[in-house]
C-alpha cells in the first residue's frame, strides 16, 4: 500500500510538472474548465463550543447523516484525527448545493460548527496520459 501511495504521489508530482511545460493552451483550457464531480466539507467545532452543547445535538445530527448517506448525498465521512470535527465528501456539483444540504443538519442550524467547502473533481494532469501528442 506504501508503494503504491509513493507511486501516485511521484506520478502526480510528475504530471503536474508537465502541465507546466506543455503548450499554454493545454494548461490553459485544463486549468479553466475542471468538472465538479464532489464536493468536500470540513467540519470543525467553532470556538467556545462545549463538547456537552455537542454531544446533545448528535443523536439527531446522527440520523440525519445517515439519511443522506443513504439518499445518496454522502458518499464518504471521516472523523479528524484532531478531535475537532469531521470531514464529508458530498454528491454535489457545487459548493453552494453543499452549504445547502449542510445548513439542514441540527449542528449547523444551533451554530455550533464552522464549514469549509472544496469543490473536487477529477485529477487534471492525468488527461496527459490520454491526450494524443
Amino acid at each position: 500500500m506504501k508503494a503504491i501511495r509513493h507511486t501516485v504521489l511521484a506520478l502526480t508530482l510528475t504530471l503536474t510538472g508537465a502541465i507546466s511545460m506543455t503548450a499554454s493552451s493545454l494548461a490553459q483550457t485544463q486549468a479553466t474548465s475542471p468538472t465538479t464531480t464532489g464536493v468536500m466539507v470540513i467540519l470543525t467545532v467553532k470556538a467556545g463550543v462545549t463538547r456537552d452543547q455537542v454531544m446533545a445535538v448528535m443523536p439527531d445530527e446522527i440520523r440525519q447523516t445517515v439519511q443522506l448517506y443513504l439518499n445518496g448525498k454522502l458518499r464518504e465521512w471521516y472523523s479528524r484525527s484532531d478531535g475537532r470535527g469531521a470531514v464529508f465528501l458530498l454528491d454535489a456539483k457545487d459548493a453552494a448545493e453543499a452549504h445547502a444540504i449542510m445548513e439542514g443538519l441540527p449542528l449547523a442550524k444551533q451554530d455550533l460548527m464552522d464549514h469549509d467547502y472544496i469543490a473536487v473533481g477529477p485529477l487534471l494532469p492525468l488527461r496527459l496520459l490520454v491526450a494524443k501528442p
